[in-house]
């Protein structure tokens, strides 16, 4: 009996100290206003450096194997919905996709990326990037080792989002102007379709086995389910506030939606396709990521300038750790 006790005791205690032990991870925060990317180590919520990356920071991802950042960076002035962009003087110098080491903190180079980066996502096997040029109504398309373009591809105007199917490797890429989505194949460039979905699309996400998608519209106020083998939305779901941002869990059982002025993320079931929970995080909230087990959630808050830690089985915001000036997108990567 003794010994069983002190087997237990000794259980108890090794996953108490491996509970303790900081999570192998680290985020990554494209600060718009500010020009800058915080770091923030993932188990401490600790920030622990900022790097000056350049003029309006806002897409961003970590390379495959972690080792680099890329995030997007644009010398287009910040602009609201509807206004003419070409009385608007832009520093198209400013214009790219900035190179990041990861572990050394330190801005490397920029590769061009068009006009206007905003959104881009990275190809299934980590060799391009597919990039959204709003300004110009087109999805350029980079190889990340030689910085050289290989294509580009007319979309409709005020291209956004841009995820990539896991499976099949296309591309979605959401374009506000007109509420559509266009369909890219990136290594053949060019675009085998398009199709309409609500108002001001602003992201999609794919389940992991890629039999859906989810695209949230800003404007009317729900997120289309889209059939991907017919690339057609076959359903909405209505998200009180203004949904932007989009993730989905490891499992492919949930939806994330943040939703802007909204202050909040909804939480959407996928087997249903209904919200089961909303959670008031920070001001503007944007971008977000899920931690690499899944048990917590960070979003960029953009107007109160801090990143919102949620705990996703309790539907509740933990903390709020400051960043830099207007938060837009969180990408995470390993332990450095």
């Amino acid at each position: 009996m003794r010994r069983l006790l002190i087997l237990l005791f000794l259980s108890l205690f090794i996953n108490q100290a491996r509970s303790a032990e900081p999570s192998a991870f680290t985020l990554f925060v494209s600060n718009e206003r500010s020009g800058d990317v915080t770091v923030i180590d993932g188990g401490t919520d600790a920030v622990v450096a900022t790097i000056p990356v350049g003029k309006r920071p806002r897409g961003i991802h970590c390379s495959p194997d972690g080792r680099l950042l890329y995030v997007a960076v644009s010398g287009s002035p910040r602009m609201g919905p509807g206004v003419d962009r070409s009385r608007a003087v832009a520093d198209r110098s400013a214009d790219g996709i900035g190179v990041i080491d990861a572990a050394a903190r330190k801005f490397l180079k920029k590769l061009p990326a068009g006009s206007d980066p905003e959104q881009f996502a990275l190809t299934k096997d980590g060799t391009h990037a597919v990039i959204a040029n709003e300004d110009k109504a087109t999805a350029a398309i980079i190889d990340l080792e030689s910085g050289k373009l290989t294509g580009e591809v007319p979309v409709s105007e005020e291209p956004e989002g841009v995820a990539v199917n896991p499976v099949n490797g296309l591309v979605y890429v959401t374009c506000e102007a007109k509420g559509e989505v266009y369909v890219i194949d990136a290594e053949h460039a060019f675009s085998p379709a398009h199709f309409a979905v609500g108002a001001r699309p602003r992201s999609a996400a794919f389940l992991p086995d890629g039999s859906r998608a989810y695209v949230s519209s800003e404007a009317d106020g729900f997120v289309a389910i889209v059939d991907p083998a017919a690339n057609k939305m076959i359903g909405k779901i209505p998200v009180t506030g203004m949904p932007m941002g989009t993730a989905v869990s490891k499992d492919g059982r949930e939806l994330y939606v943040t939703t802007g002025r909204g202050n909040s993320v909804a939480v959407i079931d996928t087997t249903r396709n209904v919200v089961v929970a909303t959670i008031p995080v920070g001001q503007r909230v944007w971008g977000l990521a899920l931690s690499p087990d899944g048990q917590k959630l960070y979003t960029a808050n953009g107007t109160s300038n801090d990143v919102s830690v949620i705990d996703v089985r309790a539907r509740k915001e933990l903390k709020r750790i400051k960043v830099g000036d207007g938060p837009w997108g969180i990408a995470i990567g390993q332990k450095l």
